[in-house]
């Protein structure tokens, strides 16, 4: 989603969500935020998270090929979690 995407109702939305998390707070009674450093290591840890493991592994997630037994072990990690990932679409009837 680009930036002329992003209207102020979806960064409300947003907003609220994280200050019902307790990741953000207001700076006195301004319309001002920040984060907490508890909140800052939250929403670092989602988003690396997210582009470094749950991307790439859903992105492979429809290919059959099993790591090998010798192989990489990040590579035996990504498989699994391919496969676990696989397994829960299929229980949600969410997989073809």
């Amino acid at each position: 989603m680009s930036a002329s995407e992003y209207h102020p109702r979806q960064a409300a939305y947003d907003l609220k969500k994280l200050r019902g998390k307790d990741l953000v707070d207001t700076i006195g009674k301004s319309h001002r935020y920040e984060t907490s450093a508890e909140g800052l290591r939250m929403l670092a840890a989602s988003g690396i998270l997210r582009e470094k493991v749950l991307k790439p592994a859903l992105r492979n997630c429809n290919l059959q090929a099993p790591a090998s037994q010798s192989g990489n072990p990040v590579d035996r990690h990504y498989a699994n979690l391919r496969h676990e990932i696989r397994q829960l679409l299929e229980t949600l009837n969410i997989a073809a």
